[in-house]
This record gives structure tokens, sequence and C-alpha cells, in this order.
């Protein structure tokens, strides 16, 4: 684990004695630390973490990285000025770390620790599909390596430097989602993670209100390519069956692996069967090799995941039954779960986000269950030029699938037109201005047989009309 001594290292070029101690974590949060943390403390447009020093190291934290000056009760060591400092006369911690700026010194000592680690490192970015894979990949990778992925969404500016921390000499593979909002931010994370292996989910529309038009979004995406080594120890994992990213072999030096469902790709699959909630059936195929698959994934789309997964475990040297045990074992569906209500309804839970691309794959896997079909829509935010495109095709998929709409926010205003131009009743659509709205009006509606998808942007809180529906325990 890194320890105090490396950090100075890292800030300084100059290594005091004597202060070997172990950092366990980092944080942000002075709620989340845990003994021997380093407490990053960052001004924010609400809070400010230099107010909540006091608190990290009442909850152990034995460093914290301020920007400005805070109180004199505690011990601050200036590396603003290093040239100045004493590295002989550290005093024993917990103390501060004044530097110019606390995220960039965060980032100068994950990628100094970074360079000190003998590991092999997975970069995912993509529009929809980064966690799941994330979550789906390092399964399979910890069927043969010691596996580190970054927990939760911490895949910023900000979580990806954190977790790199966390990396121990034990590890031997990180797995790390790569998240992107505008042009140089993937860059970025890779001058800190320094990828051997890079995966493209796809390209969507996501984010497009701040990064601009789909091509944009895969030339931002595409600087996770471009940090990679060449061949024989680089590997680019890319989606064939997503034009935008099967160009992408142009960005890279690396040896270029194509899945999807294309024969044409260098591993593909067919013959896909949903089994609903009990997961899908499909057949591999690589070079001469076939191979019938069962796992615990929803949804067709879910093929796609496996088909990564599998890519990256044979770049990593994985025999193919560790790949299909590692798949089989994989029981993580992020983004999706099924609950009941009261009367026995089932409910889609997948309100963490929503995009158009998403939203479709929700939908179909709608459409694959029996019952009688509801679908609860909130808007789909951050979408800019697609705005329109997006709801619509979102509307005339849901008026192909559904027995009733129920619509959330002024957005699915558009899908509400679209569902009524594809043939859907009026009287089988209704709006609503808010989560909350919906909820109270669902309560009194719904019945055993249906089966409810709930989906939207994180902002309009969808969550809320699960809350309201479940069954207590």
């Amino acid at each position: 684990m890194i320890t105090i001594a490396d950090i100075f290292e890292a800030l300084t070029n100059s290594r005091p004695d004597g202060i070997n101690l172990a950092i366990t974590d980092a944080a942000i949060d002075s709620r989340q630390v845990i003994p021997g943390s380093i407490f990053v403390a960052l001004p924010g447009e609400n809070v400010d973490g230099h107010h909540f020093i006091e608190d990290a190291f009442k909850n152990g934290a034995l460093i914290s990285l301020i920007q400005s000056d805070v109180s004199s009760d505690f011990n601050v060591i200036n590396l603003q000025n290093s040239a100045i400092l004493d590295i002989k006369n550290i005093p024993k911690p917990p103390f501060c770390l004044l530097v110019e700026n606390s995220l960039e010194a965060l980032q100068k000592i994950a990628s100094f620790w970074r360079q000190k680690l003998d590991i092999k490192v997975v970069g995912i970015t993509g529009s929809v599909g980064k966690s799941t894979t994330k979550e789906i990949l390092s399964g399979v990778l910890s069927q043969h390596y010691h596996t580190i992925k970054n927990p939760g969404n911490l895949n910023n500016e900000i979580g990806l430097p954190m977790t790199i921390l966390r990396i121990g000499e034990g590890h031997q593979v990180a797995v790390l989602e790569m998240g992107f909002y505008v042009t140089g931010e993937i860059k970025l994370l890779c001058d800190i993670a320094n990828p051997h292996i890079g995966v493209v989910t796809n390209i969507g529309t996501v984010h497009a209100e701040r990064a601009g038009s789909r091509d944009i979004i895969a030339r931002g995406k595409a600087e996770l390519l471009e940090a990679l080594p060449a061949k024989p120890n680089g590997f680019a994992v890319l989606n064939y069956d997503d034009s935008l990213v099967r160009d992408m072999h142009k960005y890279t030096e690396a040896q270029v692996i194509y899945y999807g469902l294309d024969p044409r790709a260098d591993i593909w699959a067919d013959e896909i069967e949903s089994k609903g909630l009990e997961g899908i059936r499909f057949t591999f195929h690589y070079k001469d090799e076939v191979f019938n698959v069962r796992v615990p994934l929803i949804g067709r789309h879910s093929v796609h995941t496996a088909l990564r997964a599998a890519a990256v475990g044979l770049a990593m040297d994985l025999t193919w039954e560790e790949i299909i045990l590692g798949l089989q074992r994989s029981h993580t569906q992020l983004r999706m779960a099924a609950v009941h209500s009261d009367n026995g309804a089932l409910i889609l839970d997948d309100t963490y986000n929503a995009s158009p691309q998403s939203t479709l794959a929700a939908l179909n896997l709608l459409d694959e269950l029996d019952g009688y079909k509801i679908a609860v829509l909130g808007d789909m935010l951050e979408l800019g030029q697609y705005e329109y495109e997006g709801h619509h095709k979102v509307g005339v998929r849901a008026a192909e699938i559904c027995e009733e709409l129920y619509l959330v926010g002024d957005l699915m205003k558009i899908a509400e037109k679209a569902a009524i131009s594809n043939g859907m009743s009026v009287n089988k659509i209704n709006t609503f201005k808010d989560a909350l709205e919906a909820a109270e009006f669902l309560k009194t509606r719904i019945k055993r047989e249906d089966v409810i998808l709930v989906k939207g942007s994180n902002s309009l809180r969808m969550d809320r009309i699960v809350n309201a529906l479940e069954a207590e325990e």
C-alpha cells in the first residue's frame, strides 16, 4: 500500500525517513473516512471540504490535503514552497499538507503510485454499459488474477485517482471505468492510470449537451485508445456493431480485438435467446471454437457485455473455462433490479439513469416478459441536439410494446406525441409533472398481472416511484 513517505516523494521529490505508515484509503467526504485514510479537502459550490478536516481526523485520517489556510489547531506542512521544507522534521500524523491545488495533488500522488505498481490496467469507456462491463469483467478476471475495480461510479478525475491509491502490491489487475463529459478528460485519466487494455462499449447521445455531437463524443472516447501501448503489449477491444467504435482502430497501435453480433468480428455471438429475468442463452464464436453458454445477465443487449468480458479475458490469457465460469458466476445486474408490489406486480427498477440507448434496451427486455406491460418513463437529460430524436424513438418503441404508458417531465411530451402517432390510444397514456405525482396515481392502479418498467434520468428521482410501489418486507 502507498505510504506517507510515498506521498511526500510524489509531491516534493524528497523522501522522509521514519514515516512509512500505510495509507488505507482516500476520501473527499469526512463521513467516509476510515482509520489510516488520506482526506482530500476540495472546495465546492455548496460545501467546502476544508470545513470538515477536524471530523476527518476524528474518524482516523492521517493526512489531509488542503489548498487554503485552516485552523491553527492543526499541524500544517506548507508544500507550496517545498524548497524550504525540512524533510527530516516531519511531525507525527495527523497533519495537513498545504498544496496549490488539492485535486491536482491527489492526481499527482496517484500517478506516482501507479508508476510503482507492477499491474495490468484495463480501462473501460463508452456511453452505455461501462459499469456493468466493469463488474462482469472483474468477475471474469478474478478467476485467474487478484483483481481490483473502482467502486460504484468513482470513474472521474476524483474517483479514479482515489481508486488507484487503494491498489496494493498484491493486486495483479485493475479494472477502471472511465467517465467522459468533454474532450481531454479521458486523456487525463489515462495519464494517471496508464492502461494496457482499452474497452469501448458504444457511442450514444448521453452527455451530448456538454460534449457536442456523437462524432465529438467518439473522439473523446478514443483518447483511451491513444494511450494504449503498441502491440504486443496493448489491446483495444472494440464494438464491431457500432460504426463509430469500429473506426477507432485508427487511433491506436495496439492489437485490435473486435466483438459483436457480426460474424466479421473476432469474437461474436448468435442464437441469442432471452430467458427473461433468469438470464440469456447464446453461442460464442472465436476462430474455430464454438461454445454454447447460459449466463445470468438480463436482456439480449447483455450479450455485448459478455463478449467484451470474454475478449479481455482472451487478451489476458484466460482459458475459456475460466471465462465462462466467471460469466456464469456474475450475478451483478447493476442498473436493474426486479421487485414486487404488495399485490404481486413485477416492477423493473432501472432508475439509476436514462439515455435513449439504455431506455430502448429496457423496453426490449419488457417486451420479452409475460404480463400486462406498463412503462413509467421520465425525461432523458443532457442529450443536447439529440433531445428530440431520442425521446421520439423511445415513444415509438413504447407504443409497440406497452399496454399503458406513464410519462414524467416536459421532454416526455415528445415521446407522448410519437407514441400516439405510432398508434397508441390517448386513453392509455398518462402524464405527470413529477415522480411523486406519478407514484400516487400508480399506487391505486397497478394489478397483480402487471409488469412495470420504471426508468428516467437521475434528477427526476424515479426511484421514488419504485419505493412507493414496492412491497414492504
